[in-house]
């Protein structure tokens, strides 16, 4: 299926999400799940920022790369995601104004407590299915890695990963 040329940038930083979810689980894999990491998707790659070897970075996106279009399509979906976050706060909202009513607000609150936590619980799987059907891809058999740099020291380091389409 061909994807119109306006939705070209959506659908690459959709693949590219997949592809940096997987090159952090790897890197968690091998430096523990204590190693302060995130990423951040673009059109034209993904951004790794924590203090990391670009070497560790390197290998870990060339292997998520080849695993992924390996068929291992759970990497690209990962339960520390934004996406994750955005469905708890606003699932936690709607539930609070729902639960809270018009009236005796300050009665309702047990409610608004009971309503907020339940909808965090439902945000889990919720997230997942909102990540493999809006915010990432594992669909990526053109996707290459361009190069790889790194910029900054310490715990401001971060790496960019390039991507492009072969």
């Amino acid at each position: 299926m061909a994807v119109k040329s306006g939705f070209a940038p959506v659908m690459a930083t959709r693949q590219n999400h997949a592809l940096e979810h997987a090159t952090i689980a790897l890197i968690l894999q091998r430096t523990g799940v204590n190693t302060k990491i995130a990423g951040r998707a673009v059109a034209g790659g993904f951004y790794i920022y924590g203090n990391l070897p670009t070497a560790v970075v390197e290998e870990a996106a060339h292997e998520a790369l080849r695993r992924l279009k390996g068929g291992e399509r759970e990497l690209a979906y990962s339960p520390f995601c934004g996406t994750n976050l955005a469905v708890a706060g606003v699932l936690a909202g709607v539930a609070s104004i729902l639960a809270m009513g018009g009236r005796n607000r300050l009665l309702n609150f047990p409610r608004v407590l009971i309503a907020s936590m339940s909808a965090v619980l439902a945000a889990q799987p919720l997230g997942k299915l909102i990540q493999k059907h809006l915010t990432t891809s594992p669909d990526i058999p053109d996707l290459e890695i361009a190069g790889i740099s790194k910029s900054g020291l310490g715990p401001w380091a971060s790496h960019k990963i390039e991507t492009m389409l072969r």
